[in-house]
């Protein structure tokens, strides 16, 4: 558990997150009373002299041990940044996360993480489906520098992934666990507590397996990996932390332990975000809940709507399991609310679908999701198109499979669009 600093209390009673997106981590007085933390658009920061310049890349670079109460100075925008720094210490109070690191995009930051851990001749063990870009970077790039990859269905059984893991030679290589835990873009919940027993049971020669969860789809509002035995988790920081559709980013929230890679070699990729990334993402904080509150109730709105449609044929909603579902004590167990993601298959095939999103007026024909507008795209030939056919059958993304990101509009004028939109199908 992170320990909190002095401003994140009330008479010895702990903050909540929401109230500490307001000001943790920055005092006014530092920067001529400003309210808001300014943007330092700096590349390089002065010394008070050679002395702490010497103890600033000292304790960067890891030359000694850090003294208690020391701090890593300022020193180029590269290593850190107040930004960054702020940015990073309020991302960690979500997931109640030890450290983190802000990147440029999701995917630098899931680049930078598993090419901070994985080395030629090693194993990734990762959850399909993946989002589309996470996908190809297995599958397609790590595999170029002797990386071996081995995959298995979000939603099956766990005794399914332990077959598929014990049974596979590459359990002797295996050094992570990645998972993308609710599926992109089937909302197929992965077991977090299970894969990190997983990777203490099968760790080779008692090596330390980590365990990353991309949590994008529920966000730091609803699911926690940290809690349940993840190592690592990761974020588009694009869709619901920022959520206004106008930044590209990723974080990387864990231990410090667990971060002290990730960030050396952030460090020398230099894939870190830049100060307006930064600053930008401080004032989307500000609103995260209650937009994803928002969010929430409408997605919950929406997937009644189309549940009852009859040219719906099946959704995909986490606020609709049921007790007789086999995912649904996971669900309880691992997630506190369903999220504002819906997928959902229309009657026909990719013309029908085609049909259905050319016809939209309310909701925008795009793709990313977790903005404060509404988002509709069609995975299969989309964001998922790297896929083959053949896996896209198999991991439940069909032609006529639609993926809609709920926002913060009326929830009678989306169901509204909806409507005239089925209509025209």
């Amino acid at each position: 558990m992170t320990e909190r600093k002095p401003e994140g209390y009330i008479n010895a009673q702990p903050l909540h997150p929401e109230s500490l997106m307001m000001g943790y981590g920055y005092k006014p007085e530092w920067s001529e009373g400003a309210i808001k933390c300014p943007i330092f658009q700096t590349s390089t920061f002065v010394f008070k002299t050679a002395e702490e310049g010497k103890a600033f890349f000292e304790l960067a670079y890891g030359l000694r041990e850090q003294q208690p109460g020391e701090q890593v100075g300022l020193i180029y925008s590269r290593l850190n940044n107040p930004d960054l720094e702020i940015l990073e210490d309020r991302l960690c109070l979500w997931d109640d996360a030890e450290a983190g690191a802000v990147f440029e995009s999701g995917m630098a930051a899931i680049a930078t993480t598993v090419l901070a851990y994985l080395r030629p001749g090693d194993a990734l063990f990762f959850s399909e489906p993946l989002y589309g870009g996470t996908d190809y970077l297995f599958r397609h790039v790590l595999t170029q520098f002797g990386i071996q990859t081995l995959s298995f269905r979000a939603g099956a059984p766990n005794e399914e992934v332990e077959q598929v893991l014990a049974s596979s030679p590459l359990r002797e290589r295996l050094a992570m666990i990645y998972i993308e835990t609710p599926a992109n873009p089937t909302n197929a919940l992965v077991d977090i507590a299970f894969c990190a027993h997983l990777a203490k049971k099968y760790a080779p020669n008692g090596r330390k397996v980590p365990v990353a969860v991309d949590n994008t789809f529920l966000g730091p509002l609803w699911q926690h990996p940290l809690k349940h035995g993840a190592d690592l988790v990761l974020y588009s920081a694009t869709k619901y932390i920022g959520g206004h559709s106008d930044v590209i980013a990723g974080a990387c929230l864990g231990t410090k332990d667990a971060l002290a890679p990730v960030k050396t070699l952030r460090t020398f990729m230099g894939t870190m975000a830049g100060p307006w990334t930064g600053w930008l993402l401080l004032r989307s904080l500000e609103t995260l809940k209650l937009r994803m509150t928002a969010q929430m109730k409408n997605a919950r709105y929406v997937a009644d709507f189309l549940a009852d449609h009859p040219k719906v044929l099946k959704v995909n909603y986490l606020g609709h399991l049921r007790e007789e579902h086999p995912q649904f004590e996971l669900y309880r167990r691992q997630c506190l609310a369903p999220g504002g993601m819906i997928s959902f298959e229309i009657a026909g095939g990719e013309a029908e679908a085609f049909r259905f999103l050319n016809a939209l007026k309310l909701i925008k024909l795009a793709v990313s999701l977790g903005s404060t507008e509404s988002l509709a795209e069609h995975p299969a030939t989309m964001t998922h198109s790297d896929m083959s056919k053949e896996d896209q059958r198999a991991f439940g993304i069909t032609e006529n499979l639609i993926r809609l990101s709920v926002g913060v509009e009326h929830p009678e004028d989306l169901v509204l669009d909806l409507k005239q939109a089925l209509d025209a199908v």
